[in-house]
């Protein structure tokens, strides 16, 4: 990371790698600038439209990926990667390809041509073929007999594996293909085939089962995958998956799917990653998959929390905007152009009041269930799909209106209570110091002007009058006291109350897990095969007790 002072400000500078190796792009930044800043630079540059697609991506110095966060300060996420390189790369791999257009389409392609090339995009020799003579077709042209002679695929990266079968089954291909075929075309039936792949828009993440077998976990636009020696073991579609958590080195799916007999079962699937680094950082992007490909909107996402009680929590709040979002804002933009394309004749016939068979009411809710969106996204109308009724990620609870309130009026609202409330405090402070005195010099000085004025009274009158006053004075006195004695009781203390019932609970817990591990009963063996147990056994209990076996071993 480069740095340079100008007039009191600091400007960082970085090198950002575009989907091709060779081509990169120098960029600056200051302290304030977030990621969405640097992200949305790039896009400017490269002329891309659709820049939700994308994203920035860095390796720390622990050798651990991460996507650059667009609502955080850029120096604060790679204040210790040196030298500061970032990595143009396809975040969200769309489910019709076709939505892109422009130069984010071409984006597409070579973000798909890397996968291929680097084994991301895994597929059978025929497929692989396929798609290397439309990488042929589109850096060489078209067939040429003269020019395209012996083996003049090999000097091409096509795949990963590149063998000779596959080369001369490109070759052929190539050789069959209609000359004068224009490059959309090209991109889009590289594009369709690749979409077909169950590999499609995947980043594999090693990780292992509960029977340490090694798997690969894929997440893209339809849900979670796990692979196994190139094909797909299971597959856990969005609609399914109830909640996303980790613990430790521990990737938690909680799922709730409905069975052949319509009823709603819950299961738990959990796989160990290879680190806690590596965990978090899988833990996020199915986060921001699941919540970009099913959220309506980007509003309707709230804050996700991972990790447990025996691990590092984390808090991550999703930003930028959602899928259906950006068809709804790209549907909006053509209804505009054609609107503005009109003629003014067509445009005043369609002004015309409707009529009461027109569905004026309902229009908003037709034109957006007729959006374009992918296959495995949540229904529009909301969260009515039986699978999930019971995801937590599921906002159809109306949001509180909140009432606006300017600024003018919030400081003359804030001085006035202000006022109102020093005013009662004080009136209350001094009439409470006084009360009790000013009350009884008053009732004294009363009773020496009826003495003096009535001297005709008689000892009978008088004594009662007396009386009357002590009675006063007694019901006064048990005022203050009752006032004194509520000063003086001790104030509740939350810290008071909330440690010793803390450590309680902590107490309770440890026993109960110490008494599930170490039993041998039937009743506890489903509980034990948890992924929260299995973690919290081999990660926290076992070493723990070997530690404690050792030190008390090595005293007796």
């Amino acid at each position: 990371m480069f740095k340079s002072r100008s007039e009191g400000n600091v400007v960082y500078k970085c090198t950002v790698r575009l989907l091709e190796d060779l081509d990169v792009l120098e960029c600056e930044f200051q302290p304030h600038h977030k990621g969405g800043f640097l992200l949305d630079y790039i896009c400017e540059q490269l002329e891309i439209t659709e820049k939700d697609y994308f994203g920035l991506r860095f390796v720390d110095s622990a050798k651990q990926r991460h996507w650059l966060d667009l609502a955080k300060t850029i120096i604060k996420q790679v204040k210790d990667v040196e030298p500061l390189v970032l990595s143009f790369r396809v975040k969200f791999y769309p489910a019709d390809p076709c939505r892109l257009t422009g130069y984010g389409k071409v984006m597409l392609f070579q973000q798909l041509k890397r996968d291929l090339r680097h084994g991301r995009l895994y597929c059978s020799i025929g497929e692989a073929a396929a798609l290397g003579a439309l990488i042929v077709q589109d850096e060489l042209g078209d067939f040429d007999p003269e020019t395209h002679t012996g083996e003049y695929v090999s000097s091409l990266k096509i795949a990963l594996r590149q063998t000779e079968q596959l080369e001369k089954k490109a070759m052929e291909l190539h050789r069959k293909r209609e000359p004068g075929q224009e490059t959309a075309a090209v991109f889009d039936e590289f594009v369709g085939i690749a979409r077909s792949l169950e590999t499609y828009g995947i980043d594999p993440h090693p990780v292992k089962d509960h029977r340490g077998t090694q798997l690969y976990l894929g997440i893209n636009f339809s849900g979670i995958s796990t692979f196994a020696a190139g094909r797909r073991a299971q597959h856990f579609r969005w609609p399914e998956v109830h909640k996303i958590n980790f613990e430790g080195k521990m990737f938690i799916i909680h799922l709730a799917y409905t069975d052949d007999r319509r009823e709603v079962k819950k299961h738990t699937v959990g796989f160990k990653c290879p680190s806690g680094s590596a965990c978090r950082y899988v833990w996020r992007c199915a986060i921001e998959q699941m919540l970009f490909f099913t959220l309506p909107t980007s509003q309707q996402a709230s804050v996700m929390s991972g990790g447990g009680f025996f691990s590092w929590g984390t808090k991550f709040r999703y930003s930028g905007r959602t899928e259906r979002e950006i068809l709804s804002e790209s549907l909006n933009a053509l209804r505009q152009q054609k609107l503005n394309n009109t003629s003014p004749s067509k445009r005043k016939a369609q002004s015309v009041p409707a009529t009461p068979s027109s569905p004026q009411g309902d229009l908003a809710e037709i034109r957006y269930s007729s959006l374009p969106r992918s296959t495995m996204s949540e229904p529009l109308g909301g969260c009515n799909d039986h699978h999930m009724a019971s995801s937590v990620y599921c906002t159809d609870n109306p949001l509180p209106t909140l009432e606006t309130v300017s600024e003018e009026a919030r400081k003359t609202n804030g001085e006035s209570n202000d006022h109102l409330s020093d005013y009662y405090f004080r009136d209350s402070f001094d009439h409470s110091s006084s009360e009790s005195g000013f009350t009884t010099n008053v009732i004294e000085n009363r009773l020496g002007s009826h003495l003096l004025h009535r001297q005709a009274y008689t000892s009978d009158n008088i004594s009662s009058l007396a009386m009357h006053n002590m009675a006063n004075n007694s019901a006064l006195i048990q005022q203050q006291n009752a006032s004194n004695s509520a000063k003086n009781v001790k104030k509740f203390s939350l810290i008071q109350a909330f440690v010793p019932s803390f450590f309680f609970v902590v107490v309770v817990l440890a026993v109960s897990a110490v008494y599930i591990l170490e039993s041998d009963s039937e009743m506890f063996s489903t509980m034990k095969n948890w992924p929260e147990m299995i973690c919290l056994r081999y990660q926290y209990y076992q070493p723990l007790k070997e530690f404690l076996a050792k030190k008390f071993g090595a005293i007796f």
